[in-house]
């Protein structure tokens, strides 16, 4: 397909500029999904919203819909060489302040103090101004695509947790979201675990009666301060996010929750270093003579994409075609790829050049922006030549 017109990446910025004043943190994609599905259904697609916002916690569902290829391809029924699934998240962390998308030095910034939301809502822009190229030709993509917007992405990836997967017919997909320069290819991503430990001890007057105390937040730190935390190796990241506990100054803590994360590509190392985190819970609260309750679990397991996988070649290509120099990494954050290839479904998580995600200054070039439109267009002819060739070879 031909690159983007002018009038093509006009609207792309102006379809960003719009997403990024939705105000869609984890759990509140309501207007976000009302808006994108008015845009698809204004180019003629049906669309579908499923119910995972009840187990996600949101109240909106994952947006799913399709553009057939040539002679119906990739559609309900049809053979699944026919078609890739193209993804991307409708949520974002939460806004410490209302979003006002401005251009600063070729780039788009938040006004205010707080997160833009290009992650993921360039990818969001991307992939509808990709639908609206593809609906408005006389012919049919060269290949079919499907489409879908998940919900609470931000936590723990529960939209597409909740997915049902066997809704897709594609072949293999691709997740625009990884806030890195374009080019880069995430062919691993860690295993997660998240622990939570809440201490019990017993409250004491802190002045008067301290020894018949047994103190939970005591408790707490010796155990924190006896783990190995930050990057633990090459392959392993651990991490105590937040600790709560005590009720007033003048009393000894009966209760303190630490809530920490242990995440490494290789998952026997994240289960081990995981176990390593509750026994020095354990321990500490032996020591303090403390009750310890538990809760632990794998919030997404870790994959690692084989060489010369189709979605993988395919992106390379595609990459290559518009300029961009292919480079495979290890990642230690997740995608949705991670809940796709837990089920199975070969996909691959693509860099968007998204700069500073998750911080006030967060920012997206307009270079990065259409730069990554002629990726997706140029992904669907590279598809096209995988598909056809995997349907003579077999």
């Amino acid at each position: 397909m031909a690159r983007a017109t002018d009038a093509e990446r006009e609207r792309l910025n102006q379809t960003f500029a719009a997403l990024c004043r939705i105000e869609s943190p984890s759990g509140h994609e309501r207007a976000c999904a009302d808006f994108v599905i008015a845009q698809l259904r204004g180019m003629g697609l049906r669309v579908s919203e499923d119910d995972a916002g009840a187990e996600a916690g949101s109240d909106a569902g994952n947006v799913f819909t399709r553009i057939l290829g040539p002679g119906g391809a990739g559609g309900a029924g049809g053979t699944n060489s026919g078609s890739i699934l193209l993804c991307a998240h409708l949520d974002t962390v939460p806004l410490a302040a209302p979003v006002d998308p401005v251009l600063v030095n070729g780039g788009w910034e938040n006004a205010n103090d707080g997160i833009l939301g290009a992650d993921n809502k360039s990818a969001v822009a991307i992939i509808l101004e990709l639908a609206r190229r593809l609906t408005s030709s006389a012919q049919p993509p060269p290949v079919g695509v499907e489409i879908l917007f998940t919900v609470c992405e931000e936590v723990s990836l529960l939209g597409s947790r909740a997915f049902d997967l066997s809704r897709v017919q594609s072949s293999f997909g691709y997740v625009f979201d990884h806030a890195t320069a374009i080019g880069e290819l995430v062919v691993a991503s860690p295993t997660h675990y998240r622990v939570i430990g809440d201490l019990h001890g017993r409250a004491a007057h802190a002045g008067v009666r301290p020894q018949d105390g047994r103190s939970a937040i005591v408790a707490a730190a010796r155990g924190i301060a006896a783990m190995t935390l930050g990057r633990v190796d090459e392959q392993t990241t651990a991490n105590v996010g937040t600790i709560e506990g005590g009720s007033a100054i003048n009393v000894v803590p009966e209760r303190c929750r630490v809530v920490g994360e242990v995440r490494s590509v290789d998952e026997a190392r994240a289960a081990a270093v995981t176990t390593e985190m509750i026994d020095h819970l354990q321990d500490a609260a032996d020591a303090q003579e403390c009750d310890l309750d538990l809760t632990v679990e794998r919030m997404f397991r870790g994959y690692r994409v084989k060489p010369g996988a189709p979605p993988l070649s395919c992106a390379e290509r595609a990459l290559s075609a518009c300029g961009f120099q292919p480079r495979e990494i290890v990642s230690g954050g997740a995608s949705d790829v991670n809940s796709f290839q837990l089920h199975g479904f070969d996909s691959i998580c693509l860099a968007d050049g998204v700069q500073r995600n998750h911080e006030p200054t967060e920012r997206v070039s307009v270079e990065a922006l259409q730069g990554m439109f002629d990726v997706a267009l140029t992904l669907v002819d590279e598809a096209a030549v995988q598909l056809s060739g995997a349907t003579v070879a077999s």
